[in-house]
């Protein structure tokens, strides 16, 4: 079963930028509700896009640089990259639907 991977400064790059397919990557703190909100989406997504998309979750109260290199100012923050360059940015609690439309552009 695909779950979303924790990733932090020292292994972004790896995980994220060098990865082979497209990487949904969630920024998120736990103190933030909306955040907590939209993680059994992206769980949920993991599942159904086992294969095709990897999904990573950067906490940012512990990966401030990486955060700051991709000028995340509010959270949630959902970044979709492929071929290690940010595609589409969604900021905000969004509906599963439209996260599916982000997801399926990039496979496409």
């Amino acid at each position: 079963m695909a779950k979303p991977v924790g990733v932090d400064d020292s292994n972004f790059e790896q995980t994220v930028i060098k990865a082979k397919k497209p990487v949904l990557v969630d920024f998120w703190a736990p103190s933030c509700k909306p955040c907590l909100a939209v993680t059994p989406i992206i769980e949920e997504l993991a599942k159904e896009y086992d294969g095709k998309v990897d999904f990573a979750k950067v906490n940012v109260d512990h990966s401030p640089r990486t955060a700051s290199s991709y000028s995340i100012m509010g959270i949630p923050t959902l970044l979709l990259f492929r071929g290690g360059k940010p595609l589409k940015q969604l900021v905000g609690l969004r509906p599963k639907d439209e996260i599916k439309k982000v997801l399926n552009s990039s496979l496409g």
